[in-house]
């Protein structure tokens, strides 16, 4: 059976005050330096309450052989590399249909390469994976950095264990550097001693003693739906809650973009931000963005973009076409539906065109198993009246996210069919 929702709002105004959930890049960074350091590391609040890290946390306490991650990528590349410190345990890490379509092989092979003993399962490069944790020494790797920051976040994560410590080098243009560094400073915040020069990240043994507490700011890319419905909209104010300035999230860079570009105006107040519409902004007709650093934030800016009527050329987005679906194919399809003519190649994404389409409450998005196709149209409703299909998608990461919606007055019914 499937389901879908229908989206609206009749007054084009936002006002209203949200609390989204902890950080899940946060969360699951944590939750596996918990399960290294039990008696250290201490979550005190605002822990993610997505599917991805509700699916890591039930991992890590599991007496099961078999864990099934379903879609959840973080945390099968954060559980590859912890199960095989785990000496003498054997477990299998499988998925869903599209996680067994997922890369994992720069990973496992640089584990193998340090001592692990991994197998695949199915097909070489790809989960399902075995893996029987052995005791590893460390040393020195070469990671391919271009492909995914994850893989290097995940060795890093266990590298203190390793009795030699670990010294990672980048090889090739490194992606997504901000989640890399997100990584490095929880490290340190944690008491690993850990450094980083040029292209070397350097990981050493062991850890200062004492107890840490960390409580998780909230999450940033799912704040950035809320500057796109600002930007949309006619009028807006909207608090949003437990964001910190002096962020380790590298998704706040939606703050300075929406500003530039979008007239969205960031506040920060104690442990929320407001966020207001500037008066008499007109936006560009055509924004250049590089994304390297922030491709979670590609989906949103392109359907700001395509609401306004504004051109857009979004390049370093190499990493979307191995997310949870290829979504450069993804928003090229969906936005065709509006009349939006978009061209794509492997790191890039181009608005070039709007034809005159009419626009009537038939049109279906399509949300290929990702949460953030469901959460980037959602600012659609606006404008139109348009349907969802599969939106408990976004319990990956927002599961609120359709009553915080309702909250701010949009009309969405749930549908079976």
């Amino acid at each position: 059976m499937s389901s879908y929702i229908k989206i609206y709002k009749k007054r084009k105004t936002l006002y209203g005050s949200i609390s989204i959930t902890g950080s899940k890049s946060i969360s699951n960074r944590l939750l596996i330096l918990k399960a290294i350091y039990t008696e250290d590391i201490h979550i005190d609040n605002n822990i993610s309450n997505c599917e991805d890290t509700k699916v890591l946390k039930k991992s890590l306490n599991s007496s099961s052989n078999l864990l099934d991650i379903h879609h959840a990528g973080t945390a099968m590349r954060f559980l590859t590399s912890y199960f095989s410190i785990q000496e003498g345990k054997e477990v299998v890490l499988t998925g869903s249909n599209r996680m067994k379509e997922r890369p994992i092989y720069v990973l496992v092979e640089a584990l193998k390469k340090l001592g692990a003993e991994i197998t695949y399962l199915e097909k070489v490069g790809y989960p399902p994976i075995k893996i029987i944790g052995k005791k590893i020494l460390g040393g020195k790797i070469d990671v391919n950095a271009k492909i995914s920051s994850q893989y290097i976040s995940s060795l890093m994560l266990i590298a203190s264990k390793f009795k030699m410590g670990l010294k990672i080098f980048l090889k090739e243009n490194i992606t997504s550097i901000p989640y890399i560094k997100m990584t490095f400073n929880l490290l340190t915040l944690a008491g690993i001693t850990a450094t980083w020069k040029e292209k070397v990240i350097h990981i050493h043994p062991g850890k200062e003693k004492g107890k840490k507490y960390f409580s998780i700011e909230s999450d940033w890319s799912s704040a950035s739906y809320y500057y796109s419905m600002a930007t949309i909209s006619k009028k807006s104010h909207i608090i949003l809650k437990s964001y910190n300035n002096e962020s380790l999230q590298g998704d706040k860079e939606v703050t300075s973009i929406y500003e530039k570009y979008f007239g969205i105006s960031t506040i920060f107040d104690r442990r929320k931000i407001i966020l207001n519409k500037k008066f008499h902004f007109i936006p560009p007709k055509f924004v250049s963005l590089d994304l390297n650093k922030t491709p979670d934030l590609a989906q949103t800016i392109v359907v700001t973009c395509a609401v306004l009527g504004i051109k857009c050329c979004l390049k370093g987005l190499e990493t979307l076409k191995i997310k949870e679906t290829d979504r450069l194919q993804a928003l090229r399809n969906e936005l065709f539906k509006f009349g939006i003519k978009i061209k794509i190649t492997s790191s890039c994404l181009e608005i070039i065109d709007f034809i005159p389409k009419k626009i009537d409450s038939s049109i279906r998005i399509k949300t290929y198993q990702d949460h953030r196709m469901a959460m980037a149209f959602s600012p659609f409703g606006l404008y139109y009246s348009l349907q969802i299909e599969n939106p408990k998608v976004v319990e990956k990461s927002y599961p609120n996210f359709w009553i915080d919606l309702q909250y701010l007055g949009f009309l969405i019914n749930f549908y079976e069919e």
